[in-house]
Order: C-alpha cells, then structure tokens, then sequence
C-alpha cells in the first residue's frame, strides 16, 4: 500500500493519499471525520467509535481530508453523532447542486483548496477547548465545570462535534498518542507509563475494546 500525507490549506487538517494493494484494511478510530475523493465520488468517513474495515481492488486511489477533530460538522452540516461509524456519500447529505459545485472546486484546485473554499463555518471554539483540555491531560471529570457549561450540555456538544463524549474521546485520542510513541520503538511499558495507563495490560485492553487486536499486533 503506498501511504503518504501533508497539511492541508484548511487549518488544523491533513491531505492523505492511499492507492491500495487490494484486499481487506483497517482504519482505527482517531476523533477525525474524514471528507474523501474516491473514483470520482465524494464519500464521507463519519467517525468512529471501533476500527472500520475496509476493501479495495489493487490500484485503487483515495485522496482524502482529515479534518481536526471536531471541526468537520461545521463544514458538512451535519452532527457527527448522525454519521458515527458510518460512510457515506457527500449527496446523500448535500443537495446535487450544491455536490456539484464542490465537485467542479476539485476538479480545478484539489480536494483540500475546494474545501477551504467553501468552508463558511467558523471552527466549534468549545470543541477546540474540549481538544487541548483531553490532549493537554487535564481530568475529563472536572472539564465541564472548567468550561463554565453543565455535563450534560458538554456531553451533548461533544456528541455533535465528535460523534461522542468526552470520555471516549479521551480513550481515542490517548490510544493513538500511544501507537504513535510506541512506533518509534519505546517499549509498550513505557508507552503505557507516559500516556496515562495503569500499566501495560491497561493499555492493551483498551487497545484492544478500540480496534479488536492488542498494540503488539497492531504494531506489526
């Protein structure tokens, strides 16, 4: 599989490029929704709560933008609960006209440009805050009252903005800091250790409710 990302010209997002080998593949829960150019269709990666899988003919190319969590909703319109471990096509969520025009924005500059063009929303402030707070290691617990908002208007908002809670955003977002401390070859101990884990067995545990395979797998 040939795998490569940049920045994109949307703040906070990445553009990934994927032409696969064929076959079965895994995507693994990340906080991010996903806007994607696939054979000429627009398909919407809705975000996920366990690892999705996928399958492709050899050859066939992806170009994707990952948005930073939370800010997706506001470019599609649509909260992110609605579309929680779902994939979908941008027209069955936007009108055909509207599909369109997008569509023309790609053809012309590239799937990234076309969306920093039409991007109208202003980024979710409060989803931004509930991002560096989890990020930042703050306690999920008192985030809430650190906002100045009830719990159950920051589980409501997180719902629209991630697809869930904090609290599982929080699992998410420390699973993937750890896969990615531990494929620099810090031993899983460790990794456990700096990440926020009890102890190595907490982290595969968890690891292992998130995608269906313990980290050592994972990591191969």
């Amino acid at each position: 599989m040939d795998y490569r990302e940049r920045a994109a010209a949307v703040a906070g997002a990445t553009v990934w490029e994927r032409t696969s080998a064929g076959g079965e593949f895994l995507v693994l829960p990340d906080g991010s929704m996903d806007l994607m150019l696939m054979d000429d269709e627009l398909v919407v990666a809705g975000p996920d709560s366990r690892a999705w899988t996928g399958s492709a003919v050899a050859g066939t190319r992806y170009v994707g933008v990952r948005f930073a969590p939370g800010d997706a909703p506001g470019f599609l319109g649509v909260p992110a609960h609605e579309l929680l471990n779902e994939r979908v096509g941008l027209s069955d969520l936007w009108s055909r006209g509207r599909c369109q025009r997008l569509a023309d924005r790609v053809r012309a500059g590239g799937l990234d440009r076309a969306v920093a063009e039409t991007m109208e929303a202003p980024a979710d402030r409060l989803a931004q805050q509930v991002v560096r707070a989890v990020r930042g290691g703050g306690a999920v617990a008192g985030l809430a009252r650190s906002l100045g908002i009830s719990e159950r208007q920051l589980h409501r908002r997180c719902l629209a903005a991630f697809g869930y809670g904090p609290k599982m955003l929080d699992r998410v977002l420390r699973m993937n800091a750890a896969l990615d401390r531990a494929r620099t070859g810090q031993r899983l101990a460790e990794v456990a250790a700096v990440s926020g884990y009890a102890d190595q067995a907490h982290l595969t545990r968890d690891v292992k409710a998130l995608t269906g395979l313990p980290p050592s797998t994972l990591l191969r």
